[in-house]
């Protein structure tokens, strides 16, 4: 049965309104082909919202969006109510099922059947951008059987997808943790400081720093440096004394390597394997060096190459200087702690794409203990990642065999 004839109400096309910051809980989340993956959206994303919209871009309960252009057509979002109110932009395609027909999820996680992605690697048309139109989309046709049937399978799935969630959950707890680790084994406070609505800052710190910006002055970022700068056991450097800065520019066209901001998981430092598209320029990076994505640091996008490549110009792309006595996995991992996100979260200029400066990223301070003590760390870590990466490979080898399985029955196999 093709789609369009399972629906209650004509497809439509999502809002080309610009995204702004949320600072309102009241605001609708704006859900674009950027902020989710081809398995829903990671956990305390960071939602902008619309500037306009109407009624017809509020999404309900049970509604299923298609990416209908760029790197990931074809990759469809769920949604059930659980975020809150939401409304969703001009590259995806919304379609509303008759439940009376078909189950909404049934068809959701159809499209994540080899089938579907067999149809869309056929239909998508290449020049330009991939593209999948709405009446394209009309006309998938899926084996469609009865309700009961739909209501096992979607179950079945539901049920996988839950299994494969929580061993994913469990491998990033895994690496996330490294956080209190650096503290307990650095012998650091946990930075603690009262948020208020005013603070002093002393002209020295003007005449020296050269800035009046209240941010840079922030107590939470101030606290963190003040934990740094008063530790008598291990000496804090600027990040500049400690890598060098890599911006060499090289074209991204053609080829495989490219890696954009979404390859890499936000906390835990791994690839995502998520694709992205490549822009006209790019950096070259060796491996061993250290990736921190400027553009939201909060997101935490923090990769130590594992080979060489190129990356997106959102990267800052950093070289220990002396691995005799710092040690780039040491560096990566502090990247990714508390001790860098309170001096990062202040520091961000731009609304709609908030960015961390050159100058400022070099301006980073990091704790640098005995190498011995770095080795412990990167140890740790290291068996942390290996746990990390079974658990993944486990959880995508049961996923793959639950959507095949899911076929299976579907074609009374």
């Amino acid at each position: 049965m093709p789609l369009g004839e399972l629906c209650f109400e004509e497809p439509c096309y999502g809002t080309s309104a610009t995204a702004i910051e949320r600072i309102d809980d009241s605001q609708p989340k704006y859900i674009r082909i950027t902020d989710f993956s081809d398995l829903g959206i990671e956990k305390n994303h960071k939602f902008m919202t619309a500037e306009s919209y109407t009624s017809k871009h509020i999404l309900q309960p049970n509604d299923i969006l298609f990416a209908r252009t760029g790197g990931t057509v074809g990759k469809t979002y769920f949604y059930d109510g659980r975020i809150g109110k939401a409304v969703f932009a001009g590259y995806c395609i919304r379609f509303r099922f008759d439940e009376n027909k078909v189950i909404p999820k049934f068809v959701y996680w159809y499209t994540k059947t080899d089938m579907y992605q067999k149809w869309v690697n056929g239909i998508q048309r290449p020049a330009g951008q991939p593209n999948i139109n709405k009446e394209e989309y009309k006309s998938f046709e899926i084996v469609l059987p009865s309700i009961d049937i739909q209501r096992k399978l979607v179950s079945f799935m539901d049920d996988a997808n839950l299994s494969r969630q929580n061993k994913i959950d469990q491998s990033e707890s895994l690496l996330s943790s490294m956080n209190e680790y650096i503290f307990d084994k650095l012998n650091l406070a946990h930075i603690s400081f009262e948020e208020r609505l005013c603070c002093a800052i002393r002209l020295t710190n003007i005449v020296e720093d050269r800035t009046f910006s209240a941010e840079y002055y922030h107590p939470e970022r101030m606290a963190a440096l003040h934990l740094l700068k008063t530790n008598t056991d291990i000496s804090a450097h600027k990040l500049s004394d400690v890598v060098t800065f890599h911006r060499d520019i090289v074209s991204s066209e053609n080829s495989v390597s490219y890696l954009g901001l979404a390859g890499v998981e936000s906390q835990t430092g791994e690839l995502s394997g998520a694709q992205e598209e490549a822009a006209g320029q790019a950096f070259a990076y060796e491996k061993d060096d250290i990736l921190y994505g400027r553009l939201r640091p909060y997101l935490n996008k923090v990769l130590l190459a594992e080979s060489d490549g190129i990356c997106s110009t959102e990267f800052h792309v950093m070289r220990v200087i002396d691995t005799t006595t710092v040690l780039p996995e040491y560096v990566a991992a502090i990247l990714r702690s508390d001790l860098i996100l309170s001096q990062t979260r202040h520091m961000m200029t731009g609304n709609t794409h908030p960015r961390i400066s050159n100058e400022d990223v070099q301006n980073l301070y990091i704790p640098v203990p005995d190498i011995s003590v770095q080795m412990q760390v990167v140890d740790d870590l290291r068996k942390r990642r290996i746990e990390a990466r079974k658990l993944k490979l486990k959880a995508e080898q049961e996923w793959q065999e639950a959507k095949a399985q899911f076929e299976r029955e579907l074609l009374g196999e």
